[in-house]
């Protein structure tokens, strides 16, 4: 497979990963990005309020969420946007708990997706004392973005795949998995 993924981040309104609130897609064709989208989203009940701890890191509130897509309109514009791509999220257990609980709270079945976490792929590629998204993205040279921006968080791991790609000599996604000693995960709902 080529350097072909769809890097999705995730902003939720409380401690439930089955709250989200926004998601932020890049697509990355045989190496570039040649797409991104975001959307707000209404949580879904019985998560759909806000704790103030989570305002304060992404700034999304309840009101900017009236009006947005409900979560059966959002999953099926995520699903449709990354097609058969496989996801890549930094830390991405976080982000596919939040895809996985929301589906399955809504009972939408999902198909099969491959994903991995460019978290653990910095980790086996660059010598930091942090991580995080934004450490890595200063480490790579990507030092504009809003950071817990969905769209932004997105972009910058999408962007840290592809340097790891090009830091390993990787032309493909498999390459680049198996020169971090990493797997293909996968991702379904239990509905």
């Amino acid at each position: 497979m080529p350097l072909n993924f769809v890097a999705i981040d995730f902003e939720t309104a409380n401690g439930s990963p089955a709250s989200p609130c926004a998601v932020g897609l890049v697509r990355v064709r045989d190496g570039k990005i040649t797409e991104s989208v975001a959307t707000l989203i209404q949580p879904p009940y019985p998560n759909n309020w806000f704790h103030e701890g989570n305002i304060r890191v992404h700034g999304i509130r309840p009101s900017d969420v009236d009006g947005a897509p409900e979560m059966h309109e959002a999953l099926a514009f995520i699903l449709e946007f990354v097609g058969d791509d496989p996801l890549v999220a930094h830390n991405a257990p976080f982000d596919m708990g939040v895809l996985r609980k929301s589906a399955e709270l809504i009972e939408w079945p999902l198909r099969q997706i491959d994903y991995t976490c460019s978290l653990a792929i910095s980790r086996k590629t660059y010598n930091l004392e942090s991580y995080r998204l934004n450490a890595v993205s200063y480490a790579i040279g990507h030092e504009e973005f809003k950071h817990h921006d969905a769209l932004a968080d997105s972009d910058a791991c999408a962007r840290i795949i592809l340097h790891a790609a090009d830091r390993h000599g990787a032309e493909t996604m498999d390459e680049l998995l198996t020169a971090t000693k990493q797997v293909w995960k996968k991702l379904v709902a239990q509905v």
